[in-house]
């Protein structure tokens, strides 16, 4: 039975009446600074995600024009060092973050069947806050003292060199983790509270469930990283010695805190993109999800051993036997509800009357190059191994592999899946095809050859390097390049849709389930004022 099987309170309304000019928005920029409804708040944390994406991705290219050959050549060590730093917060609290977050208000509320989001104004302030707090971390690169240049991990005793500027940069990293813990609130209030009648918990779409335990890891890690960088904040200006050893403190206290934070994160930036592609997949295999019940316990289980593993960041800090053992049989065990998402996400594809349209390319590129990311991850695990491994190349590989063709791929999936249902036009598929293939071709030039520096030795976050690197530093730099630019066609597609095309239908996707392919495209400004009601046979995921 498809999604369309809903029955309504309201007869032939699709629990929608959009006839009253007052139900609409209100006309002009005050639209988007006062608004509380989910749609509109959703577009803006899109946009900004976008606009972020960009400025991240400068530094990044500042980095690899840097890298691109042996010896300063560009800017000097200290610029260089604010760059890395600054592009990483960038990208995981302006770039990544705020795009699932949007994805949530703008989706959440239309595949449960609520009419909004719970807290409407609390909101339009978890927003509001994001573009205030990233005006001061950005303002930093301009002071006197400049930005910081301690690793986004901000390890003292080398963060606590900056100068004046690091008050600015502790300020907004407070006001970004402010924002995320009110959205997450926002999230698990409405999950919990405004399901529509009949749409039981495992019922949900797999988008909801992983935002529902993405949002309980957010309210448990966001305060310790507050409190870490608090605690470094006191150490600077008011004399204490937490993570001074000349006091009496322990740098290597900082780096538990902050991994316990750290580590929970990086499932906060991939679970969301498990929810999308577990979307994604079924709708172009023109199949269910196989085994749903299982994707629901491995999220919840990785969520879970997330925050027993922490300490695989720091092998190489002289930690007792023991604990090195632990880490890293537990974090070999975190590889197997993720490995279950893999099967499942295959099991589905297999034997399915599939059509690759440009959301299903990218999900399939998100499965097979994050998959490659998680294989490297595994082999960082490995205490020995990572000893070698440690603080190389090969760990940024790694990383970039699980949240370039992960992360942003999912998330540029979910871009061309719902776009059509945001604006009721369809993009160019053929722009979006020439966007995957040379974003792809792009991303592994750029990534792949970091492996095997790595492997050879060459040393993360350094401006200079030994002529040995040369080679494929400068085809890293040329595929950081390629991939950067050809972005552009993805901000060329998505304004071409919006100002129009070919009217998408309601369903949008042959085989789309789910409430949100009931109401029309574009979706109304206000949907489900009349909650649907689900009888027992209906498909919703």
């Amino acid at each position: 039975m498809s999604s369309t099987d809903v029955t309504h309170h309201a007869a032939d309304d699709q629990g929608h009446d959009h006839d009253h000019d007052e139900h609409g928005p209100a006309p002009g920029l005050m639209r988007w600074v006062t608004t509380t409804n989910h749609k509109d708040i959703g577009t803006l944390y899109l946009w900004f995600s976008l606009v972020m994406f960009f400025i991240g991705g400068a530094m990044a290219l500042v980095i690899r024009a840097e890298l691109f050959q042996p010896g300063i050549q560009i800017v000097d060590p200290m610029f260089f060092n604010s760059m890395t730093t600054m592009h990483a917060i960038v990208m995981i609290f302006g770039v990544v973050m705020p795009a699932f977050v949007g994805l949530a208000n703008w989706m959440i509320p239309m595949m449960i069947g609520a009419p909004d989001m719970a807290l409407p104004r609390l909101n339009n302030w978890s927003f509001w806050i994001m573009p205030f707090a990233f005006t001061i971390m950005l303002s930093t690169l301009f002071m006197d003292s400049g930005g910081p240049a301690g690793g986004w991990t901000l390890y003292p005793p080398l963060v606590l060199q900056m100068g004046d500027s690091f008050a600015y940069v502790i300020f907004a990293i407070h006001f970004l983790g402010i924002s995320s813990v009110m959205g997450s609130i926002n999230i698990v209030a409405t999950i919990f509270n405004m399901r529509a009648p009949g749409m039981t918990f495992m019922k949900m779409p797999m988008f909801v469930w992983t935002w529902l335990i993405t949002a309980y890891l957010l309210i448990a890690t966001i305060p310790v990283f507050a409190g870490a960088v608090t605690m470094l904040l006191t150490d600077r200006f008011f004399g204490t010695s937490f993570f001074s050893a000349a006091g009496g403190g322990d740098p290597v206290m900082f780096q538990h805190i902050f991994w316990f934070f750290g580590h929970p994160e990086v499932y906060i930036l991939i679970l969301p993109a498990f929810g999308i592609v577990s979307s994604i997949i079924p709708t172009f295999a023109r199949k269910p999800l196989f085994g749903y019940d299982s994707m629901v316990y491995a999220t919840a289980s990785i969520a879970f051993l997330s925050f027993i593993v922490w300490a695989h960041h720091m092998f190489t800090t002289g930690m007792p036997l023991a604990g090195e053992l632990f880490f890293m049989f537990s974090t070999m065990m975190i590889s197997v509800p993720t490995g279950v998402k893999v099967f499942n996400w295959v099991a589905t594809m297999w034997r399915g009357s599939m059509t690759f349209e440009t959301p299903m390319l990218f999900a399939i590129g998100f499965v097979i190059m994050f998959t490659v990311g998680g294989l490297s991850g595994l082999m960082l695990a490995i205490t020995p191994a990572d000893i070698q491994y440690h603080d190389t190349y090969f760990v940024v590989a790694h990383f970039h592999y699980v949240l370039v063709p992960g992360a942003v791929y999912s998330l540029m999936a979910a871009t061309y899946y719902w776009l059509p249902k945001w604006t009721g036009n369809m993009y160019d598929e053929t722009l979006g095809k020439w966007h995957f293939w040379i974003s792809t071709v792009f991303v592994n030039v750029l990534f792949f050859p970091m492996h095997f520096v790595g492997l050879a030795g060459m040393p993360r976050r350094i401006p200079d390097y030994s002529l040995q690197f040369a080679d494929w530093n400068m085809i890293a730099t040329i595929g950081a390049f390629g991939f950067g630019f050809s972005q552009l066609m993805f901000v060329y597609i998505i304004v071409k849709c919006v100002r129009g095309g070919e009217k998408a239908t309601s369903e949008v996707w042959e085989g789309a389930r789910g409430l949100e392919w009931t109401v029309a495209s574009p979706a109304p400004y206000h949907t489900f004022e009349t909650a649907p009601v689900l009888d027992a046979g209906t498909v919703t995921r």
